[in-house]
């Protein structure tokens, strides 16, 4: 076989959680281009409303947006007979991408992302969402993939979920240890906890002819602040985060018959920063 056909991921069908948000869009387009269809499934209307306009003007493609909430499993056993519905079938591919991403605080004595300060039900959320929802999707729709001996699922992890975050990135002068802001916890508890799900699913459908791996990306530009590009590039050994649109094509390599032999794996993509 030509390997380029490999790539080719015509009569898939995909299922992207968190889809409307920056990468999101990013894997339907690689996935788009490999002539897959997608569904993406997002918990905000307004984002998925942009993304469905996009994909017809730019791609000519109209494609099934379903707001879902991936915390409630009633919601993704809804969404998953609604695509059954439109399509005849069921993914045999899906990407859990849905993630909360932590926002710091401003004008606050009180930084609750600090370890010290965590409260309890923002734990409860982010995990939730992060790592419960992916259990949840990979749970219910592998099922179907596993009864037709048949399925990729790809989750995504982080550069963060392979080493620890730096700290010192985020520290500004002129503020006390306690005003400093942190990357939260839950984020290197969600993507270590990520890999985790990889591995146990990779084992558990096997031989099912269900595949699964993670991809831990860095950090992608996008608009940063000077003074922490600097920073952050320090720690890269190409010296700059990944460019939009840079890991489409680890994303369609992923999840199509040229990774056929890989599973349980996970890929970094990072400029080096894990290296060090």
């Amino acid at each position: 076989m030509n390997v380029s056909n490999l790539f080719d991921l015509k009569n898939n069908l995909v299922v992207i959680t968190g889809g409307a948000g920056l990468l999101g869009k990013q894997h339907t387009e690689a996935l788009i281009e490999a002539n897959a269809e997608v569904v993406i499934l997002d918990i905000c209307k307004t984002a998925l409303s942009d993304l469905k306009e996009y994909f017809f003007l730019e791609y000519q493609k109209e494609i099934l947006t379903l707001e879902v909430d991936i915390t409630k499993e009633e919601q993704i056993l809804k969404a998953k007979e609604l695509i059954f519905d439109k399509y005849n079938k069921y993914p045999n591919i899906l990407i859990n991408n849905a993630a909360i991403d932590p926002k710091f605080e401003k004008n606050s004595k009180v930084n609750k992302s600090r370890l010290e300060n965590f409260e309890l039900n923002q734990w409860n959320l982010e995990i939730s969402v992060g790592l419960s929802g992916a259990m949840l999707c990979s749970k219910i729709f592998g099922i179907e993939m596993a009864k037709n001996s048949r399925g990729v699922i790809l989750n995504i992890a982080s550069d963060l979920g392979v080493i620890a975050p730096d700290q010192r990135l985020y520290k500004q002068d002129g503020l006390s240890d306690e005003e400093q802001n942190v990357k939260p916890v839950t984020y290197s508890v969600i993507k270590h906890g990520i890999i985790g799900l990889t591995k146990y699913i990779a084992t558990y459908w096997a031989d099912k002819g269900v595949r699964c791996n993670a991809f831990a990306p860095g950090g992608v530009f996008n608009n940063h602040p000077d003074e922490f590009l600097e920073k952050v590039t320090n720690l890269i050994p190409m010296k700059r985060m990944a460019n939009v649109g840079e890991y489409k094509s680890s994303i369609l390599f992923l999840c199509s018959d040229a990774s056929s032999y890989m599973n349980g794996a996970t890929l970094n993509m990072d400029g080096g920063r894990s290296v060090w």
